[in-house]
């Protein structure tokens, strides 16, 4: 399946049916009087978050949604039918935002919730609605009212409680795939994983954690270089990061503090969210290099775990800490904000 993560859509709210002008037609009532009906109001668009979707992609083929009018009123003071509304699913986590004005509309995270994105256009009054002692024969009705019309950018940031960050060929979608059923794409060269991904892990409790592997976080990656502008936003709802580190690279502390870096340029509050710091690839140097370099991040984290995704060593003690931390860090100001939106 394509990952879509972002999509600009147009909608349109139907426009509400037009009063009209009628008069009693009955036998024996000569002056039955005006009995026009109102119009039925336009239906309205409307978004809701569903769970069983994980991307945009649906979007990337249709781009306009347009809910039904509402039909004009009747003789005998007959109101219009309302028109449907026009209901769209998009996955949990959506971030939607009017594409012209740039105005946050709303962001919908728990599955089922909505957000009425264009509002259906009145129904327009019939020509009773018009009498009064002065006027006991009005002869005229009013039209309905046009729906909203919006052009709305989309945007999915992924609901995962751990995102996983650190260079290209750190080992992160390796570690995915030894704590998860996830089976990503592993290779030895960079940008293997050209979209997040993402794997339920199991605590011992039995409940599921979602971690997610976030890609192509590079040098310059808050400015557009390599894949980290597109998927930084994917880390901003996690709880905590698990910054992954290459044990192998020629410059392990030069490679974390790149990535510092690019957190604290991109902000959102990312600097501020816990992270745990992990050493990857340990299985692939001696101890000499293993103790040396952890010498050096003394300076940065009082709790450095050595792993090996490849051979699942250490792997234990570092989910043990995960849960632990889990457990005392509250969820992102951002997700809590979006579960409070009207």
């Amino acid at each position: 399946m394509q990952f879509i993560d972002q999509a600009e859509v147009e909608v349109e709210a139907g426009s509400g049916g037009d009063g009209i002008v009628a008069f009693r037609r009955e036998k024996y009532v000569p002056a039955g009087g005006p009995s026009g009906g109102n119009g039925g109001n336009g239906g309205s668009v409307i978004l809701v978050a569903a769970e069983n979707l994980q991307t945009l992609l649906d979007f990337r083929y249709a781009h306009r949604f347009q809910a039904e009018n509402g039909s004009r009123g009747g003789p005998n003071n007959r109101t219009g039918a309302s028109g449907s509304d026009r209901i769209i699913e998009v996955p949990c986590g959506t971030v939607i935002y009017d594409a012209e004005t740039n105005e946050l509309l709303g962001d919908l995270v728990t599955p089922g919730q909505t957000l009425c994105v264009a509002a259906g256009g009145k129904g327009g009054l019939g020509n009773k609605y018009f009498l009064s002692n002065r006027n006991r024969a009005p002869e005229y009705a009013l039209p309905g009212l046009p729906g909203e019309k919006r052009l709305l950018r989309l945007e999915l940031k992924l609901l995962a409680e751990v995102g996983i960050i650190g260079l290209p060929n750190a080992g992160k979608s390796t570690l995915i795939a030894a704590l998860s059923a996830a089976r990503p794409k592993v290779a030895d060269y960079p940008f293997t994983t050209l979209i997040p991904n993402l794997g339920v892990v199991r605590k011992p409790t039995g409940d599921g954690t979602v971690f997610a592997d976030i890609p192509g976080l590079i040098a310059g990656a808050h400015q557009g270089a390599g894949l980290g502008h597109d998927f930084l936003r994917h880390i901003e709802r996690t709880r905590v990061l698990l910054h992954l580190v290459d044990a192998t690279a020629a410059d392990p502390v030069t490679d974390y503090q790149t990535i510092q870096q690019e957190l604290h340029a991109y902000g959102r509050g990312l600097p501020d969210r816990p992270q745990i710091l992990a050493l990857n690839k340990i299985d692939a140097v001696d101890e000499d290099t293993i103790r040396e370099i952890s010498q050096k991040f003394a300076h940065y984290s009082n709790n450095l775990f050595l792993i090996s995704a490849a051979t699942r060593q250490g792997l234990e003690p570092l989910l043990q800490h995960i849960w632990s931390v889990l457990d005392t860090v509250d969820t992102p100001q951002e997700v809590t904000q979006s579960l409070n939106m009207p």
